[in-house]
């Protein structure tokens, strides 16, 4: 079982999510299909925002165990939004920088992995708070590890191993999250 954030325990989050769907994907194929649908609903509810000024980032936390499938659900949200390079897991790196052109200008997206941290205290002195304010798209991978200084998320993406297949439960805590959850 995936080590999800607890209500018991939960800081960073409200009481409950706004919306939330559970999905059963049935291969790796599934979690790709996925992960380009909600690419693309991603780009349509940014797009919206954005024009009424109203866009100011995303936060995704993606929950697993290793081999769950949360490198492969990113690769495929970034391929859905046009990356068309390679896609590698930021595990040593910590973090890998797409700039994605869009007709409004371009769209900066930042995949995490702190899977290596042991202390919160380390995403802090990564310096990486600055991604989070700067109205682009943080990915992040093992986000349980920055404990509470990540701040409320507005997706969370938990996967599942369900045999071959993979269970998606997704939980929306923003407005934002909840229009990308609800288009895809």
């Amino acid at each position: 079982m995936s080590e999800q954030p607890s209500h018991a325990h939960a800081a960073p989050f409200p009481p409950a999510p706004i919306a939330e769907r559970t999905l059963a994907l049935a291969d790796e194929a599934a979690t790709i299909a996925f992960g380009e649908r909600f690419a693309h609903a991603l780009d349509a509810v940014r797009g919206e925002r954005a024009a009424a000024h109203a866009f100011d980032g995303l936060q995704i936390q993606l929950y697993g165990d290793l081999g769950a499938g949360k490198t492969t659900l990113v690769r495929a949200m970034l391929r859905g939004l046009g990356h068309a390079g390679r896609v590698k897991s930021p595990t040593y790196a910590l973090v890998e920088p797409y700039a994605l052109a869009r007709s409004d200008g371009e769209l900066e997206v930042y995949h995490f992995d702190l899977y290596r941290f042991s202390d919160p205290a380390e995403w802090a002195d990564a310096g990486f708070r600055e991604y989070f304010n700067s109205g682009a798209i943080c990915v992040v991978e093992w986000p349980q590890r920055a404990g509470a200084l990540l701040g409320v998320p507005d997706l969370v993406f938990s996967l599942d191993v369900d045999g071959e297949g993979r269970l998606l439960t997704a939980r929306a805590y923003s407005a934002s999250g909840k229009a990308c959850l609800e288009r895809c």
